[in-house]
């Protein structure tokens, strides 16, 4: 899970980029970068940290330009500690091309070995972005030989990398002197949007992982990029689009609506919020199977994804809704956190219980879902040592019991709770007095009324089906090679030199 953005204005676009970037710091806090592009010139400037410590001022100022992209990055493959391994990436044939990058691809290792053998293109860093843009920059390279770069030879280009590359990807590319590409992958597993707006001296278009990120910076939402298509905005702000899949269909993440995506976002055409006011509805027809309500005081959600399921849920049982932890908003996402050790320290950072909420009471904690448990384990205990009587934990997701290889961080079974465990030993382990799921065709069913034209989910982590295929053997072994883990021992201070393409001097 990354968030990406890409614009088109005919005003100066680093400002833009990086209030949408910070829209979008939910969908990853290990890096960001910005690319802007004036002429055929590109300025670069990424580092690891929150969008506020990577950008200065001396930094937005050598990013000039009216075109550009950026990325925050929360890494699924290659090394989460590298600085060099943060997005956008560069190739600088054909033409030039910047890139951010979505997703997951399940075939990176063998297309790396496909890319030297037969395209004669070397990949250094482990990160299969570096993969997808060199298939790109190739497909572009044999699309436009000895013909001027169109549109034409664009989706040709695209076309032609959907063949070659499987798992999840939505992709923002700059070509220099061109445009700027998006295309998302033909099941439209991970999100991409498009909106449009007028700035200060003309029309203006973004693209963005999410709505929030269009909404937010003043302009209005278009559509959603559909699965398998290429959106091509020219250097005058003119959207050319093509379907550039055989067989496309819409499965999107179900664990954007879960847990992923801001609740203000609209994606697919489903609004996540109601997603989650609807799964709230369904958890409560669980509970009260499983659990009379006259057991419970109060309903409290673990913050923050939770809340509006929690709240549906008080509601539906009659029971008092209330706010029984208090967030430290300067702690991030600990499921985003690499390193097991860094995650599990950073619980009671993060959170601090009201204990007048507890004492003396059955409290129904309820979140979001449940990954790999340690911190589930924790908040529990916290309300215990808060005073409660009993606690009791739903989950406003089905159990994960299978890995997830389109972009999420749950890449092996071993760090996944309930892979192999019965409801019983998870609530063991937990250490609550009644652990309570939501169930997967319902989960599924109320999600999916919101709009009738999805296809279906990509819910692999909840039921194993891999709908855009499984990874082999060979390539997860791979892609769980590629996630170099060294990070409990980081400290979080490397340096946070620029890596830029163009220095600020040459701006002269």
């Amino acid at each position: 899970m990354c968030g990406i953005v890409g614009v088109i204005a005919k005003s100066p676009v680093n400002q833009l980029i990086y209030d949408a970037l910070l829209l979008l710091q939910h969908r990853g806090q290990d890096a960001a970068g910005i690319v802007t592009m004036q002429g055929t010139k590109c300025f670069m400037q990424k580092a690891r940290g929150m969008v506020r410590d990577v950008f200065r001022t001396r930094n937005m100022r050598a990013l000039p330009g009216n075109v550009g992209l950026g990325q925050v990055r929360y890494p699924t493959a290659g090394n989460a500690y590298s600085e060099e391994e943060a997005q956008p990436f560069y190739v600088n044939a054909p033409y030039g091309i910047v890139l951010v990058h979505n997703g997951n691809l399940t075939n990176a290792a063998s297309l790396k070995q496909e890319l030297f053998d037969i395209d004669r293109r070397h990949i250094n860093p482990g990160s299969d972005t570096e993969v997808l843009i060199n298939v790109l920059a190739h497909e572009l390279e044999r699309a436009a030989r000895d013909r001027q770069l169109s549109p034409e030879e664009v989706f040709a280009a695209v076309a032609a990398v959907h063949k070659r590359i499987r798992g999840s990807y939505a992709v923002v590319a700059l070509i220099a002197g061109h445009g700027l590409l998006a295309f998302r992958d033909p099941f439209g597993i991970r999100p991409l949007a498009f909106g449009e707006g007028a700035g200060p001296n003309g029309p203006e278009v973004m693209v963005a992982s999410e709505s929030v990120a269009i909404v937010g910076t003043g302009h209005a939402l278009t559509r959603d990029v559909a699965p398998g298509e290429a959106i091509f905005i020219d250097l005058e702000g003119t959207v050319h689009a093509r379907q550039c899949a055989e067989k496309p269909q819409l499965f999107p993440c179900m664990f954007e609506y879960v847990y992923l995506a801001r609740p203000d976002s609209v994606m697919d055409g489903v609004s996540v919020y109601q997603a989650r006011l609807n799964l709230g509805e369904t958890l409560a027809q669980r509970v009260i199977s499983t659990l009379p309500p006259s057991e419970i005081d109060v309903v409290i959600p673990i913050p923050e994804s939770s809340r509006p399921s929690a709240m549906q849920l008080a509601q539906r049982i009659g029971k008092p809704y209330r706010e029984g932890f208090v967030k430290n908003r300067y702690v991030g996402r600990t499921f985003i956190m690499p390193g097991q050790g860094v995650r599990k320290k950073s619980v009671r950072q993060k959170l601090n219980a009201i204990e007048v909420e507890f004492k003396g009471r059955n409290v129904l904690l309820v979140d979001d879902s449940i990954v790999r448990g340690t911190t589930s384990q924790e908040i529990v205990q916290m309300a215990r040592d808060a005073g409660a009587k009993k606690v009791y934990l739903a989950s406003a997701a089905p159990p994960v019991r299978y890995p997830n290889i389109y972009g999420i961080d749950m890449p092996t079974t071993t760090e996944l709770i309930a892979h192999d465990r019965s409801i019983e030993e998870i609530r063991e382990f937990i250490g609550a007095d009644k652990l309570i799921y939501q169930d997967v065709a319902a989960m599924k069913r109320v999600v999916a009324a919101l709009n009738p034209k999805l296809d279906g989910f990509e819910a692999s982590c909840f039921d194993g089906v891999y709908i855009a295929g499984e990874a082999s053997a060979e390539e997860a072994a791979a892609m769980a090679a590629g996630r170099k883990g060294a990070g409990d021992e980081d400290d979080g201070s490397a340096d946070r030199g620029a890596l830029t393409l163009q220095s600020a001097a040459e701006l002269a």
